[in-house]
């Protein structure tokens, strides 16, 4: 895929927005939603996904119907600080367990905070497949033991103030038009 650099425009984003709420919403009824003709979107859409504004397009399904108890972010610590070379090495490492293994990680990335370097985001059946996952990281190279902490979320919790949605997201994006047009 190119990824060419232009300026976002506000029809950009507006469409961006639509696709978030309902990435199935066709281009006829975004030419509707949005005023303008289907042709515009069709290319609006095809610029977007050229240019790597969309990545991909994907559904949240109900998580406690399909089995998952638990939700889990782990923070981790590397033993040391791994330059350029070890980070690819680390990336393959992990490339190679994810074919292997069995676990539901839908976000790895490294990052900074809290005194560690690294987040998983992952969704589990049940503590004891929540337990293997962290035995596995546990047992992953460069990975400090000592300094791998999680925090647990039930799925399925009455107490949820949002759940797993990017609709929030796709209203924030539309203030990014009002900032540029300011």
């Amino acid at each position: 895929m190119t990824r060419k650099s232009s300026r976002i425009r506000a029809i950009d984003l507006s469409v961006l927005s639509e696709l978030m709420k309902n990435c199935r919403t066709s281009d006829r009824e975004l030419a509707r939603k949005l005023r303008k003709s289907q042709p515009t979107i069709s290319r609006i859409r095809a610029k977007l996904e050229r240019e790597g504004y969309i990545r991909e397009y994907t559904l949240i399904p109900d998580l406690t119907r399909l089995g998952y108890e638990i939700a889990s972010v782990v923070f981790v610590k590397s033993k040391n600080q791994p330059d350029r070379e070890e980070m690819e090495k680390i990336r393959s490492i992990a490339q190679e367990w994810e074919k292997k293994l069995a676990f539901n990680t839908i976000m790895a990335i490294e990052g900074e905070g809290l005194g560690h370097q690294a987040m998983i985001v992952s969704f589990h059946r049940n503590f004891a497949s929540y337990r293997e996952f962290i035995d596995q990281i546990k047992r992953f190279p460069y990975i400090d033991v000592e300094n791998v902490q999680s925090f647990l979320i039930g799925v399925n919790t009455a107490y949820a103030y949002r759940p797993l949605t990017f609709s929030t997201l796709a209203k924030d994006i539309l203030t990014v038009k009002r900032e540029n047009q300011s």
